[in-house]
């Protein structure tokens, strides 16, 4: 759960390369230098500033096989030895000495500089074995010094208490070895000197304090000063002052000590949660805490008391977590006092009837500006973060993923459930009452209407920008299968009315094996799917078609063989000879995996439909509309518009069926990749994937608008995976005043194309021309947002289907 903090800031790195090709600004003091007999014994990995004489380089072996070459010429140019004496030789009194690649290397390596041997060095490094034998290693700085004996120094000031940490009242001495010199210093920050507080009497330390001292002695040079930083810790402190009410604690950075609780779950070797047996009656504050300290050895049923330095914590997540991720209160333990062992665990909070009733319209209204529980989702969650809670009968709202799963409690009262029993986003309501169980167990198998028969019972903790209670897979509750099955379209063919389909079939390829391939399993299914649950469209409108051989990065962009794929299992499976057409983009253009160079295409029936006459467009040639005719067909919407980069670009093809004729146009909108979580520290979320997608919606209406200017009558159709939602900025800019999206002629219980965290929600849309809409069916057919592969799911979204009697459209 420490994940190691990487530097991302440029001018940092910058520094760190500066500093290891820079020389010693000045020669160290004698207090701040090792000699090489004291770094022979040192060897703790510590940095440190080693003075000696080069006495040549090592010749061979390793440990105690170990030689040296003392006289030139030398071959060796990457490492050194190092003695108190020129002339040394005795190779237990030798330091091997590593030379990294930078400038040490170049200024002091024998090959190149031999009038080096013999010289009087000071090298920084740090202290560890080097072939075996004592030694430092990543030399970053130097300084050549002279033979001359530094001036005569008193030694430094050191403290009695080791650490930053300590109790109220206790008592540090301070000390020099340096015979009959005294002590001066000071509580304040300031540096000390002669005029500061002289040192008498052991300081007894009641608040947070540096000391600062030096040493003085008549005829010496003042020793350098010493720092002792000491933090007193915080006693008599319960785990929910800890916490407090609210997403900080209040006494985050501060030092504790006599903390105590219950472990209720050991996370692993350095991590595991305790909490309180003595709760306050304030609902806002958490009775549970993580805590950190390695190789903490505790089980759980322990009672243990605490020290250790209180921290907020952010735990597992993506790249950018530190930006968007809210942190876990813990502490860093110093000590950790085992009290009781098999101890009862405390009683869980009950979420949901009889319990605490989670906010189910809220996540956050006030930019966290009042801690609000009752009303706040994430406020909720946060007063319970560490606690042991309990989820009665819980319904489960999305297929399992990444070893979680989304649940509900109390499934057999929910209301709001839509078709498959899920729960659909509005445009004001996200539905915080999601609970997600992190069971981790990559194979279980649950689908969207699933139930458990009892009580599931974990710790809340947070991670990947949501709240989550850790679970024990092995002790679930009685699993249910619910009644959720794959659907098959309502809309049946019909000779002379049109169907028209919109399919994200998941990075599809004729790759069969490797890494982002499609499967023959999975071809069977995207076929299966075409021919039975939407019996067989004349259009099908392909979102996310990968080039012929998938995500290998070799400049191959065109879909024939991908295409030719998937028809040829259709046919297999009973369905229609499908002709197939797009537009191949240029290499690496148009997002997606690596090579892979997703687009949008067509598939049609040439029993029923026809392309109309025209000339294929080029990746980089936008289409017009003259004459009643597209200017190419099919052809790219305004393909260079630098809106759309790295995403995919629209195309526009132009069909005719028994005589009329319909312009499609197929759309990917650039993904929602960066947007910032729901349960974030920013609130509302910054979405900042969202005003690309803006321009390209108004780009798109453009052309609609464009068409629509030539001919009012035209018949115009958009299809897609438009990754935002019906009630957006995006998609009411798409529709503008000329179209109707479909989707919101769906009834509102089975408005849902894809799956998002137990968030039902449609990113799938089919709009048409308002003179359309009227004769215009329309079903969105759920065989896959909902399951597993287990249960037959083909891709990750739902395909959406319509008809439309186009004959019939004025």
């Amino acid at each position: 759960m420490k994940m190691t903090k990487r530097l991302t800031n440029i001018s940092i790195m910058l520094v760190m390369v500066l500093s290891m090709v820079l020389p010693l600004q000045q020669t160290a003091s004698a207090a701040d230098v090792l000699t090489v007999s004291e770094a022979l014994v040192k060897q703790d990995k510590s940095t440190q500033v080693v003075e000696g004489y080069i006495v040549g380089t090592v010749h061979g072996g390793s440990g105690s096989s170990i030689s040296f070459k003392h006289e030139g010429p030398f071959t060796a140019n990457t490492n050194l030895a190092l003695a108190d004496s020129p002339n040394e030789t005795d190779k237990t009194k030798i330091l091997t000495v590593q030379l990294p690649n930078n400038a040490a290397r170049s200024a002091l390596n024998l090959v190149e500089h031999p009038d080096n041997l013999g010289k009087k060095v000071q090298l920084k490094g740090t202290l560890e074995a080097y072939f075996s034998v004592p030694g430092i290693k990543n030399v970053n700085e130097f300084q050549f010094v002279d033979g001359t004996p530094s001036e005569p120094q008193v030694e430094e000031v050191q403290s009695s208490v080791e650490g930053q940490v300590v109790s109220k009242g206790t008592s540090v001495a301070l000390s020099t070895a340096t015979t009959d010199a005294e002590i001066y210093y000071t509580l304040d920050g300031q540096d000390p000197t002669t005029d500061s507080t002289r040192y008498t009497a052991p300081i007894t330390v009641n608040e947070d304090v540096t000391i600062k001292a030096v040493a003085v002695k008549e005829g010496l040079k003042n020793s350098n000063i010493s720092e002792f930083k000491y933090q007193v810790a915080l006693s008599g402190l319960r785990i929910h002052d800890v916490q407090g009410a609210g997403h900080q604690s209040p006494v985050a950075n501060k030092a504790v000590e006599g903390v105590e609780g219950i472990v209720t779950k050991v996370v692993d070797n350095n991590n595991f949660y305790m909490q309180d047996v003595k709760p306050d009656r304030d609902y806002r504050t958490s009775e549970g805490i993580l805590v950190y300290q390695k190789d903490h050895g505790q089980a759980k049923g322990n009672l243990v008391s605490v020290d250790g330095l209180v921290k907020e914590w952010v735990l597992e997540g993506y790249s950018d977590k530190l930006k968007t991720d809210l942190a876990v209160t813990e502490i860093n333990g110093s000590r950790i006092t085992k009290l009781q062992e098999g101890q009862k665990l405390p009683k869980s909070t009950i979420i949901g009837l009889f319990g605490l009733q989670q906010p189910t319209k809220v996540i956050d209204n006030d930019n966290f500006g009042v801690f609000d529980p009752k009303e706040d989702g994430i406020d909720f969650y946060e007063s319970l973060e560490g606690m042991l809670v309990e989820v009665k009968n819980p319904g489960v709202l999305a297929p399992q993923n990444y070893g979680e799963l989304v649940v509900v409690p109390d499934f057999w009262k929910q209301k709001d459930f839509n078709s498959s029993g899920g729960l659909n986003i509005t445009e004001f309501d996200y539905n915080p009452e999601r609970i997600f169980i992190d069971i981790n167990d990559e194979s279980f198998v649950a689908k969207t209407g699933d139930f458990f028969l009892g009580s599931i019972t974990g710790i809340v903790s947070y991670g990947f920008g949501n709240y989550k209670v850790l679970a024990d897979r092995e002790e679930l509750p009685t699993f249910v299968e619910g009644r959720t099955k794959p659907e098959v379209t309502k809309i049946h063919e019909k000779q002379k009315e049109l169907t028209i389909a919109s399919f994200n079939v998941e990075n599809f390829s004729a790759l069969e094996e490797g890494r982002d391939s499609t499967s023959d399993e999975k071809v069977t299914r995207i076929a299966k799917s075409i021919v039975r649950n939407l019996n067989a469209p004349d259009i099908v409108g392909l979102v996310e078609m990968q080039d012929g051989n998938g995500p290998t990065n070799d400049g191959t962009t065109d879909a024939q063989a991908s295409a030719d794929r998937l028809i040829a299992e259709i046919t297999a499976q009973g369905g229609p000879q499908y002709v197939y057409t797009d537009i191949a983009p240029v290499d690496g253009q148009d997002g997606g995996i690596p090579g892979g160079n997703i687009r949008v295409g067509f598939i049609y029936n040439p029993e029923r439909v026809s392309l109309a006459k025209g000339t294929k467009g080029t990746a980089t040639q936008a289409v017009g509309f003259q004459d009643g005719k597209l200017t190419a067909n099919p052809g790219r919407i305004d393909p260079t518009n630098p809106a759309f980069q790295n995403s995919r670009k629209p195309v526009a093809a132009q069909f005719m069926f028994k005589g009329e004729s319909v312009i499609v146009v197929a759309n990917h909108f650039n993904s929602k990749g960066g947007d910032q979580p729901l349960f974030g520290k920013n609130q509302p979320p910054f979405l900042g994937s969202e005003a690309q997608r803006l321009e390209i919606a108004g780009i798109v209406n453009g052309f609609v608008k464009n068409v629509k200017s030539e001919d009012k009558d035209a018949n115009v159709v958009l299809l897609g995976d438009f990754n935002d939602f019906e009630f957006t900025k995006t998609l009411k800019k798409v529709k503008g005043n000329e179209l109707t999206n479909m989707i919101e002629e769906v009834p509102f219980k089975e408005r849902y194309t894809y799956s998002y965290q137990g968030n039902a929600q449609v990113l799938d849309h089919i709009l048409v021309t308002n003179n359309m809409a009227k004769k215009t069916k329309v079903d969105i057919v759920h065989i896959n947002s909902q399951f597993m592969e287990e249960h037959g799911r083909a891709s990750d979204h739902d395909p959406v289907l319509i008809q439309v009697k186009l004959d019939k459209v004025r």
